[in-house]
C-alpha cells in the first residue's frame, strides 16, 4: 500500500515567529496553519481558490493558502489574521460593522491590509479590483468598502 511520508520539519516564519511543523508533501499552507500551528483565524471554505477566505500574506502579498503547499512557504514571511491584530483595517471593519457571520472577514481584512500597505493612495477602481476576489454570502459589500475607505483615511 502507498504511504505518504513526512517531508520532515519545516521552519516557517509566521507572524514574525519561527515555527516548526512536520508536514506531508501534499499539506497546504492552510492545513499547516490551522492543524499544525493552531492558527484558526485563517478559514477553510472552498479549497479551490475561488472565495479568498483563506487569504494570508506572503512577503506582504495576499495569497490563497489553500493553493500553496506548506513547503513553498519556507524562506518567506507568512502573516495571518492573527499577525495583524489591531490593524487600522481591523479597527475600521469593527467601526463600520462590515461583517455578519464573520467567516469571510479574515480574508477581507488580510487583503485590505495588503492593499493599504502597497497602495496607500488607492482609488476606487484599485480598491474594487483588490476586493473583487473575496466572496461574502451574508453582508453587503458596501460596508466592507466603507471600512477600507475609512482605513485609508477617507
Amino acid at each position: 500500500m502507498f504511504q505518504m511520508l513526512d517531508i520532515g520539519p519545516l521552519e516557517l516564519n509566521v507572524n514574525g515567529e519561527k515555527r516548526t511543523v512536520v508536514a506531508r508533501p501534499a499539506d497546504t499552507l492552510l492545513y499547516a496553519l490551522r492543524e499544525h500551528l493552531g492558527l484558526t483565524g485563517t478559514k477553510n471554505a472552498c479549497e479551490t481558490g475561488d472565495c479568498d477566505v483563506c487569504t494570508v500574506l506572503i512577503d506582504g502579498w495576499p495569497v490563497k493558502s489553500c493553493h500553496m503547499l506548506a513547503v513553498e512557504a519556507v524562506g518567506h514571511q507568512v502573516n495571518t489574521i492573527e499577525g495583524i491584530k489591531g490593524s487600522p483595517v481591523q479597527t475600521a471593519f469593527l467601526a463600520k460593522e462590515a461583517f455578519q457571520c464573520g467567516y469571510c472577514t479574515p480574508g477581507y481584512i488580510v487583503t485590505a491590509h495588503a492593499l493599504l500597505t502597497l497602495h496607500p493612495d488607492a482609488e476606487d477602481e484599485v480598491i474594487n479590483e483588490w476586493l473583487a476576489g473575496n466572496l461574502c454570502r451574508c453582508t453587503g459589500y458596501q460596508e466592507i468598502k466603507e471600512a477600507v475607505l475609512m482605513a485609508l483615511g477617507r
